[in-house]
Parts: C-alpha cells; structure tokens; sequence
C-alpha cells in the first residue's frame, strides 16, 4: 500500500499523509527519487525494533554444541540480568542458561527439543523495556538449524551417443557398472583418476583392494593401452529413469542393512537407529583420544581392607555412615601427597605437578559416565568426603552439576565392585596421567604363623587396585612405588589421620 501510495502522490504526498493531511485533488507529483525512497524504507516503524541477540554459549571447555531442553521464558515476558532463560544439554550435563541483559524476551529462534545446535549460533532476540517485542527485526543471516540440510544432488543429463569419457569423476555414470570399493583403494581411485571397471577385482565377494589400486595405477604409469581400455559412455536414459537411478557417489558402498519399522515384527537384518546424545557423543570421542594418544601402563595389587571394615563398624555405632569408597578415596589423596610426582597432568608440550589434590570420581547415569570432583581431598575427613561425594553423585544423576564440579581434576577413582567385578582397567581421562580402577572385596584363605609358630588358615577380606597410568610422566618404577605406598595406607587407616 506504501507504495502503491508513493507512485500517486509522489514523495510530499506521502509527507501528508503521514502526518494526517490529504494531498489537493489534481496536484501533479514528480515521481521520488531514489533519495527519498530509501528515506523512507530505512524509517524504524518498517524496518522493525532492533534486538538483543541471544547466542548459544559455550558452558564447558569441550563443548562444541549443545541442545535446546526448555525455555523457561515465553514470548513477551520480562527478563533481567541474572534470570535463567533455558536449559541446555552440553556434553558434560543439562545447565541453566542465566540471561546477561535486562529487556523482554522478543523471539524465541531456536525451540525447544532442537539438537547439535553450534557455539554461536542465534538462539533467541530480546528487545529493551518499553520496546514493541512483537515487531522485533529477525536479523537476515539467520536460518533456522533444523531447516539446514546439504543440497540435493543435481543430475545433469549427457548427450545421447557413444563418446570417450574422461577418467572417473566422483559423479555417477548411468548405465555403468557398479564397483565395491575398500576406503584405501577409493582414496588411490579418486586421487588418481583411475578407472576401476578396467580390472577384475580379487577381493573378497568382489571388492575392489588397495591391491588392485595399486597395479591399476602402476600401469597406467608403464603407459599400457591394452589393459587402459577408454569407457563408452551408454546414451542418456529418460529423465524418470535416471532420477530413479540416480546415486551421490560414483562408488557406492556396500549397502546397509534397512531399518526397522516401529509396531512391526524386524525383518532380518534390520537395526534400530538410537540417537547419541552430546554427552554419549563426547565420551566416545575423548576415550578414543585416550586410547589412541595416550601410552598406558598397568600396575595391580591386593590389599587388605579387614582393618577399614572393622574402623567402618565402630564407626556405625556413633551413627557415622560412610562407605569403603570413601576411605579409598581419603586413601588415595594422602598417597598423592606422600608422592607428589604422580599428582600431575600432561598438556600435550610437557608435565605440570599440581599443588591442590583434586579427586574425580566416576559416575554412571542415564546419559553416559561422568566425574564429578571433590576438591582438596587431602584437608577433608572420611565424614566430609562421604557428605561430598553423595551430594556429587545425586546432582551428576540429576544432571545438574554445575561446570566447576566436573572441570579439571587431577586423579580420577572408578569403582565396580557394588557390580560385582574383581578387578578392570581404567581408561585415563585426559589431561589427568593417572586412574584407579576398583574391584569388590572378596574373602580369600591364607596360611599364616601364630604367636607359637604353629601354621593355621587364616580368611581375608581381599581387595584388588589397578593403576592405568600415562607412560609419558609416570613411569612404571613410579607407579609401583605408588601402589605400594597406597596399599600400605588402605591396610593401616590409622595412617590416614596421621596427614
């Protein structure tokens, strides 16, 4: 209308109008000039009222993404500083998002349930107090995250006729046919340009080896034109049949099996696809940079717990309850400062021997392992240990550990024997160098010397200790030593009042 009102009355028209004045009947207007036009369009009442962006924050070192839970503000209402705005998953737990500007929530961009959303991305827009929220400007780079998808492939038809191709492109030829390849030959195939129709696979259930790379490209180098035979290209099929045929790879892979349809019987071979969360995503990725970055070393050794569980019920009868974990943990943090050379981490340039004994211990919950820290474990008693470790436990369930809870850390304890596993190894959590790994405590006979001299059978409460250990800064002469030292206090907790 703002146009079509422009072009009648012309710009000073327009200047009435706005200002509840009617243009005099039969009044010639020049057409407005571009000026005037773009006076007129950059005026706040049609561009809309400027917003506040809301980014997806980063709440942890390692996150990269995170997911939208639940927006605990709606449309229109106020916020200030300091409110909480939504609940993200990141990769470590479900954290409240605290709004940093005061104003009113304006748009909401991204819903709730929204996955793999990216570290600044545009999440929400707040408008200042007093502010029209509803005529709020979306800025123009934004696109909703759901709505990215990569492009259909776009099929090109080829002239119909017989014509000498060009060595194999990433794109797929009608009518041609089709090879297994292994990801070693694909990648020799399409560095190459080779083509693999021109030799008879000698894989397994005719796939295409590294092997046949290999002496494809050796002779296309000796230069032999009777084993690099030029490929006819088949005439162009019908449009309907090549979006039938058409594929994104000129090299398909083996196929997978279908997945299964929910409320029927599963076919064989069918699966069902279950979606990883950021934190199963994570874990995957950090214990296969463990494994593959880090040289472990592994010490194991039993020891006697007969004195904790006798400590553990005289305890009871004042009405103080803590577990056998605790006093492995109280444990393990005096050996830490018996022998500070094992309380280290490793960066990736060199080792740094921290001052404050930091424990992680692990814990499973429905979204995958985590390790929440109790800090300064040294200074604390078995009670207060006890008090820390259950709170941390009940909040890393409730996905509600806070980023300095489960941040950093400088040894890590997992324990399975509530499981009823004698003993594992651990998987070291970078950048830490050390982790212990905890089985059941388990009775055991054992031939021993009384006072007289006499041999009699004698029942233990046996527990066995594994150390994974990062061969980079703890060797094994070290990690032996720390065992030792560990065992001695674990069997002697008196000890343990002692530091």
């Amino acid at each position: 209308m703002a146009a079509s009102l422009w072009l009648s009355c012309g710009g000073k028209g327009v200047v009435r109008l706005m200002l509840g004045r009617r243009p005099a009947l039969g009044a010639g207007v020049p057409f407005p000039t571009r000026r005037g036009w773009r006076r007129l369009h950059g005026t706040r009442e049609l561009l809309g009222t400027p917003g506040i962006k809301v980014l997806m924050p980063a709440l942890s070192p390692t996150m990269e993404e995170g997911n939208i839970v639940k927006w605990l503000k709606k449309e229109g209402e106020t916020v200030n500083a300091g409110d909480a705005l939504c609940e993200i998953e990141t990769d470590k737990a479900v954290i409240t998002m605290e709004s940093s500007d005061d104003g009113i929530l304006a748009k909401i961009l991204v819903e709730e349930g929204s996955k793999n959303v990216r570290l600044g991305s545009l999440i929400g827009l707040l408008v200042e107090e007093g502010q029209d929220w509803k005529q709020v400007e979306i800025p123009a780079d934004h696109s909703d995250p759901s709505s990215l998808a990569p492009p259909a492939p776009v099929l090109t038809s080829t002239p119909a006729g017989p014509s000498v191709s060009a060595p194999p492109k990433l794109e797929h030829q009608p009518g041609k046919l089709q090879v297994r390849l292994s990801p070693a030959a694909r990648n020799i195939l399409e560095t190459h340009g080779l083509d693999p129709s021109n030799i008879t696979p000698s894989g397994p259930r005719g796939i295409f080896t590294k092997e046949d790379a290999l002496k494809l490209l050796q002779e296309k180098q000796k230069g032999k034109p009777s084993e690099l035979k030029p490929v006819v290209s088949p005439a162009s099929p019908q449009p309907s049949a090549l979006e039938a045929t058409a594929v994104t790879s000129a090299y398909p892979r083996p196929a997978v099996p279908p997945v299964s349809t929910p409320g029927q019987p599963a076919a064989m071979g069918t699966f069902t696809e279950i979606p990883a969360s950021n934190i199963r995503r994570v874990i995957a990725k950090r214990l296969t940079e463990s494994k593959t970055t880090i040289p472990h070393a592994y010490a194991a050794t039993d020891c006697d717990i007969d004195a904790i569980l006798k400590l553990r019920k005289e305890l009871a009868k004042d009405d103080i309850k803590v577990s056998v974990n605790d006093f492995i943990i109280k444990a393990t943090a005096v050996t830490l400062k018996q022998m500070p050379d094992v309380n280290v981490t490793w960066d990736g340039e060199g080792c740094k021997q921290l001052q404050s004994i930091d424990i992680s211990i692990a814990v499973a919950t429905d979204r995958g392992l985590i390790t929440p820290i109790i800090k300064d474990v040294a200074a604390k008693g078995i009670k207060e240990i006890a008090a820390s470790a259950k709170a941390l436990a009940k909040k890393a369930r409730d996905g509600k550990l806070l980023p300095e809870e489960y941040q950093g850390g400088s040894f890590s304890i997992s324990n399975l024997g509530m499981f009823g596993i004698n003993d594992f190894t651990a998987v070291i959590n970078p950048p830490q160098a050390c982790i212990l790994a905890v089985g059941q405590a388990r009775p055991e006979l054992k031939i021993v010397e009384d006072e007289e001299g006499n041999e009699k059978l004698k029942q233990y409460q046996l527990m066995t200790v594994t150390l994974s250990s990062d061969g980079r800064v703890v060797d094994d002469e070290l990690a032996s030593k720390f065992l030792e030292t560990l065992k001695a206090n674990i069997e002697n907790p008196v000890r343990l009042a002692l530091c």
